[in-house]
Parts: structure tokens; sequence; C-alpha cells
């Protein structure tokens, strides 16, 4: 499958549920205001002969984790993600970099434009840039985690960038013609919801056979499945979740995964990350 029939195949499943409806006025200003923090710091990287942005916070000299985007882009979400993982014990410095180069989708059409346009090999090297960037300013390692398409990149790096240290995807599977996970070369845990739908990224057909290949590597792994949840459960913000019922996302469970996820997480880029 072509990376780009591939962004496809994700973007069909969600609209086919009639979720590309612009999001409301208000909505959009909330976003803008979840996203103003100052603890973020905005820098720029350098890698081969492109300059991007990233967004960096944390305790200076923790072990560096890269956080990387949903379909959206840079937006309220992971910025919350990436402001929570700095905060776990003992203290990570957490950096996103900015994929899509500025936008934002603020809609499912949007979103999926900016997807199918991604360059996923020069995603790759971004993220590579990032880990190195986070290794020359005093994180001795770095893991890398994403949610989403974010996901599958960070499950992509752990097969092609050498400097991860290990890695941890949220409802996220590479294409096989972009990284196989058979070929994992760091621990990698990853995150699936039971009621996913999207069939060959995420569903929990696709979170089996990564298992498998897992399995496969002879690296350590760890994969769960979240009974009664469907795809993007960790955003639990109210502009999460108000946008997820949008996109006809409805859990038919009143437990909340994110807690034990985020325990797991904490647990796993613990053991890999500060020993």
């Amino acid at each position: 499958m072509a990376l780009l029939n591939y962004s496809r195949v994700f973007s069909k499943t969600l609209n086919s549920k009639a979720v590309s409806r612009t999001l409301t006025p208000s909505f959009a200003r909330l976003q803008i205001r979840s996203m103003a923090t100052s603890e973020i710091k905005k820098i720029q990287i350098q890698r081969d002969d492109t300059t991007f942005d990233a967004y960096v916070v944390g305790k200076e000299d923790a072990p560096g984790i890269v956080v990387l985007q949903e379909w959206w882009g840079v937006d309220f979400e992971i910025k919350n993600h990436a402001l929570k993982i700095s905060k776990l014990d003992p203290g990570y410095k957490t950096l996103i970099p900015d994929l899509y180069r500025g936008k934002v989708g603020l809609d499912a059409a949007e979103a999926q434009h900016l997807m199918e346009g991604l360059d996923w090999q020069g995603a790759v090297k971004d993220i590579q840039a990032s880990v190195n960037w986070l290794k020359a300013n005093g994180s001795k390692k770095v893991g890398v985690t994403g949610y989403c398409m974010g996901g599958a990149l960070a499950i992509a790096s752990s097969v092609l960038v050498p400097e991860v240290d290990a890695a941890v995807a949220f409802y996220g599977v590479p294409p096989n013609e972009l990284a196989d996970p058979t070929n994992i070369k760091v621990p990698v845990q990853a995150h699936f919801g039971e009621l996913d739908n999207i069939v060959g990224f995420s569903d929990v057909q696709t979170a089996k056979a990564l298992e498998e290949k897992l399995k496969a590597s002879g690296k350590p792994y760890e994969v769960y499945i979240y009974p009664g949840v469907t795809h993007a459960f960790m955003n639990t913000s109210p502009e999460g979740v108000e946008r997820r019922k949008n996109l006809g996302m409805i859990d038919q469970t009143e437990a909340d995964p994110a807690d034990v996820a985020w325990s797991r997480f904490q647990t796993w880029m613990n053991r890999y990350l500060s020993a």
C-alpha cells in the first residue's frame, strides 16, 4: 500500500462517520486558549537543508521524549500530552517536532489533506533530528512516543532511527513499506482501543498483527488493548472529549483507560530511559 493510499484508508474510515464538519467558532477559541502555556518554549531545529519549529518543555538534563502529533498537527491536545509527560516522575524533557510546518487541521477534511501531504520519510528525518537535538542538549537517553499518525511514526522510528532508546505508540501502526515492526531495534510498547475501527491502522486485528511482529523481533515489547473504547482514547481534555464525540468516537464503558495507559507508559519509559 503506497503511503498516500495508507493515509486515505485512515481518512476514509473517519469521514465515513460524517465527521468532516467544521468545528464551531467557540470550540476553535477554546482550542487556542488551551494551547497558551508559558511553560512550552518554541525552538528551531536544523536537519539537512531545512529548518523546522519544535516545542520543548521539562527538566534540563532529564531523559528526553519526542512527542509526535496526531493527524491534526501540533494542536492543543499534543501539547497537553507533552506537558503531562514532562511532569511524570522523575521528570522528562519533551519535544514536539512540527511535522506539518505550522499547519493545523480544524476539521477532519483539513486533517486528511495534511496527512495525505505528509512526507513520511521526511518526518522520520525530523524525528531523528529531534532525538539528536535532545541528546545534544543534556538528555543521555531519548524515547519517542506518538498518537494516531504519531503512533505509527513512533514505531517507524524504533526501526529507522538508531539514536532512539525506547518507544511507546498509541493507536497507530506504520505500513510495512515505511518500516516493518519485525525489525525494531529498541523496546516498544503499544496501546489500542478494542472498538477502534480504522482497519489496517489501529483496529484490533492490526494490533494483534503488530504484537506478532514485535514478538518476532526479539526485543522487549508490550501490547495492550483496552475494552470498550475507540480511537484516540487518550484525549481526555474537555476539548479533546468534545472533538472525539464530533468524530463519532463513542466509548462503551464507564472505565477510563487513560490513567492505566499513562501508568504503563511511565513504567516503560522509566525502565528504559532512566536506568
